[in-house]
């Protein structure tokens, strides 16, 4: 079982519309797949065509309330893949961690009993350094950085690769940063490629091959409560989700073997 979070810090990189896609593309592949949504604002929820007004219990109750991942997970049916939900209520976990024993592992303690139930668990993390995000830092074996190939983004970069370490030093010490993710790239921009060469000469293969670029029906997808793999197979977005799960789905075996 591989648990990858995805996060940044920085809002707006395509984050949420990278998990809900590539959740559908590794389950296109034939991969038992979990969506864990982490972020209050229950964005990966809708877009995977769940109501997140009318849940009975959300990944807050997990956090907070200890119930298991069992009791809160639904199925995305179009999607191919298993979610557990997001709504407003986590926006109160932050607070109500603070004062908790173990309060970095909860997620991590949750996680325990689905080792032989999933190829891939995805953490879609809120856009903040918090707690919520430190727990799925503890609970992932590898990290996923999507990110937009612009002036500050190298910027935001430093903070979350110094997060990710003091995460290594103080609670999960086999924390990697799989692989940064550009996303929402245009080829026609001088600024996009520039920060994109950059990004490969520091990063080398940490840099994914696969690029996310602008399209429109990646944009119009969540509005359906569907992955654009359901929306429009033959959209580049789609076909550039499919490659990325692909790489992915290449690089752990190499790992494995």
């Amino acid at each position: 079982m591989k648990i990858l979070a995805i996060t940044n810090q920085k809002g707006g990189v395509g984050k949420t519309t990278t998990c809900v896609n590539l959740a559908a593309s590794l389950a296109a592949n034939y991969k038992k797949v979990l969506l864990i949504d982490l972020d209050p604002q229950g964005n990966a929820t809708t877009g995977s065509g769940v109501d997140k007004a009318n849940l009975k219990f959300s990944i807050y109750h997990v956090l907070i309330c200890k119930k298991s991942l069992e009791e809160v997970i639904v199925t995305c049916e179009k999607g191919g893949y298993h979610i557990a939900p997001s709504n407003r209520e986590l926006a109160g976990a932050e607070v109500e961690l603070v004062n908790e024993l173990a309060r970095e592992t909860r997620l991590k303690q949750a996680l325990a009993n689905l080792e032989q139930v999933y190829d891939y668990i995805l953490l879609d993390c809120p856009p903040a350094l918090n707690l919520v995000t430190v727990n799925a830092l503890t609970a992932a074996n590898t990290v996923m950085i999507p990110m937009q190939c612009e002036y500050y983004a190298l910027e935001g970069l430093s903070d979350l690769v110094n997060t990710i370490k003091k995460v290594r030093a103080n609670l999960n010490a086999t924390l990697e940063i799989e692989g940064l993710l550009r996303t929402m790239f245009d080829n026609r921009n001088m600024l996009a490629q520039q920060v994109s060469a950059q990004l490969v000469s520091h990063f080398g293969d940490k840099v994914y091959k696969s690029v996310i670029p602008r399209n429109i029906r990646l944009a119009e997808a969540p509005s359906y409560g569907l992955p654009v793999l359901i929306y429009d197979k033959t959209s580049r977005g789609a076909q550039a989700y499919l490659e990325l799960a692909k790489e992915i789905i290449l690089k752990n075996q190499k790992v494995k073997e």
